[in-house]
């Protein structure tokens, strides 16, 4: 069986999921949390194989839940709850350790497909949602952690990669890590050339998609 905690202030919501899980042989909700103090308490005594999380939480946030049990490396593969108004906190989830993100008006099929991918170790971004990355500007950071790493990626490589996510110009990426966009060209060259990709949109998706970032 797969554990699943479900962590939303709303009451309907919980319940809507609970039953909808309850339809799946393999896939079991031991506990739910209707605020983030809650929410880490449940997480921590539970130790679920997967956890939904709401974003938009009294007490604590959906981020600030991810922040604090990834700090204490206590952060079981995470989905985020969202909705379309909540996009510019999706590239904050990753570097938040956030594993998954889904809307609100998921179907079943998605929404078991998601919770066993990540408990398999993988890695779930609805398109709708990449599609929104990718356009948006989102807030120009360089304080991505690293995690999922791949071998064939340089440290910088990865940090490159994330700010692209981000839809960040070559220009950008370069005031931001405070090096001459010459080399984040080059940078952006190799990344596309080991990921077997043309472009930047398709290196981004590919990186969502296969858990790079």
């Amino acid at each position: 069986m797969i554990r699943v905690c479900v962590i939303d202030d709303q009451t309907l919501v919980r319940q809507g999921i609970r039953s909808l899980l309850g339809l799946v042989d393999d896939i079991e909700v031991v506990s739910e949390a209707g605020d983030g103090d809650e929410a880490l308490r449940i997480v921590r005594d539970n130790k679920p194989d997967v956890v939904l999380l709401d974003v938009r939480m009294p007490v604590k946030s959906g981020l600030e839940v991810l922040q604090e049990l990834n700090i204490a490396n206590e952060l079981p593969p995470t989905i985020i709850l969202t909705t379309f108004d909540d996009q510019p906190v999706v590239l904050e989830g990753i570097r938040r350790g956030a594993k998954g993100f889904l809307l609100k008006d998921v179907s079943l099929d998605q929404l078991v497909t998601a919770i066993r991918t990540l408990a398999d170790g993988g890695t779930l971004i609805q398109p709708a949602i990449t599609e929104r990355i990718v356009k948006s500007a989102g807030k120009l950071s360089n304080d991505f952690t690293s995690s999922d790493i791949t071998e064939s990626f340089t440290e910088r490589e990865v940090e490159i990669l994330r700010l692209m996510t981000g839809g960040h110009s070559n220009r950008e990426i370069a005031e931001a890590l405070h090096v001459a966009e010459g080399t984040i060209k080059n940078h952006v060259s190799n990344i596309l050339s080991k990921m077997g990709v043309r472009d930047r949109t398709r290196a981004v998706l590919k990186a969502l998609e296969k858990g790079y970032i």
